[in-house]
């Protein structure tokens, strides 16, 4: 698909290549000096955008100062990129305090999953929505992951909730690999949503079929970690070349083959803890990562991505008007 055919010719901050990275723990605290280098590189890789505190930034697992914390050093570190935080939490309360501490640190967007323990209904998933947008500033994507909060949206309620005043974007799990269905969904979603609103695909293995099928956004687990080949992917993408960004993806495929197998976090913290971006041992516990039979398994997988990425060109940020 020509990027002269996408939906709408002004390109918002919600476009292109947003990179979940990590954040590292060290003995339990956040490991700052390495948090901040993981965003200099998102930022030297030029991505479009930088999302801070998904589920790949283990928002869930830190207190409301260790995220405001997050908050406060990515928007410093990323300097022009825009920086998103995430501010999903158990109740509506913490929600809108999370919400209130991103837009203090200058968070250009807010990243909302509706997080229970509790399964929620249709109606009180609306209704966080509908509050959220009510009392906070800054734009909101919202954050379909079922797998994480056992609620899965539906069409209607993709439509009702983007309706809301102040909802920028929606992030949506997985596309078909197909791409005239992957073109068809995109489409249907397009009807159904105020057309400010964009599209973006989660689940890095369908990245290039979503993109190159039309949607906006690629909110990428990888890109947090090893941004030039996801820059590279998203560019080719983008740009028109949709077999390049079939291939770009097809050379991630033993990646993808490790996330979907043993999970995107467990394993993108492997391979930042091989690039030692991050200290060992990085994650949140009660989580323990892989183990060392799981990583010794790795290794030829992580040489070829260190090899890869080395190479990789360092990209180009799109200009981002309107």
């Amino acid at each position: 698909m020509d990027s002269s055919d996408r939906h709408d010719d002004c390109m918002s901050i919600f476009t292109g290549l947003s990179a979940f990275p990590l954040t590292p723990l060290v003995d339990g605290s956040i490991d700052e000096r390495s948090f901040d280098h993981l965003i200099a590189r998102l930022v030297d890789a030029e991505v479009d955008s930088i999302t801070t505190l998904g589920s790949t930034g283990s928002y869930a697992y830190l207190s409301r100062d260790e995220r405001a914390l997050v908050a406060r050093r990515a928007v410093r570190a990323a300097g022009d990129v825009p920086v998103f935080v995430g501010i999903g939490a158990l109740s509506t309360r913490h929600v809108l305090e999370h919400a209130e501490d991103a837009q203090n640190a200058g968070a250009q967007g807010l990243l909302l999953a509706p997080v229970s323990y509790q399964v929620l209904t249709r109606d009180e998933v609306y209704g966080l929505f509908e509050t959220v947008a009510a009392r906070s500033d800054a734009p909101i994507i919202v954050y379909d992951n079922p797998v994480a909060t056992r609620f899965a949206f539906d069409d209607d309620l993709y439509a009702a909730v983007a309706g809301l005043p102040g909802v920028a974007s929606i992030k949506i799990p997985g596309a078909s690999a197909d791409p005239e269905v992957a073109r068809a969904r995109v489409t249907h979603l397009r009807g159904l949503l105020p057309s400010d609103v964009t599209i973006g695909v989660s689940r890095d293995a369908f990245a290039a079929a979503a993109l190159n099928a039309g949607y906006d956004a690629w909110y990428s687990v990888v890109g947090g970690t090893l941004p030039r080949l996801a820059r590279r992917l998203a560019d080719a993408a983008l740009n028109g070349d949709s077999l390049r960004a079939l291939d770009c993806s097809a050379e991630l495929q033993p990646l993808w083959d490790w996330f979907a197998r043993d999970g995107s976090l467990r394993v993108i913290a492997a391979v930042a803890e091989h690039l030692q971006l991050v200290p060992s041992e990085s994650l949140p516990l009660p989580i323990l990562g892989l183990d060392a039979e799981q990583r010794a398994q790795m290794i030829p997988t992580l040489e070829a991505l260190v090899a890869a990425e080395s190479a990789a060109p360092r990209g180009r940020r799109r200009s981002i008007q309107g």
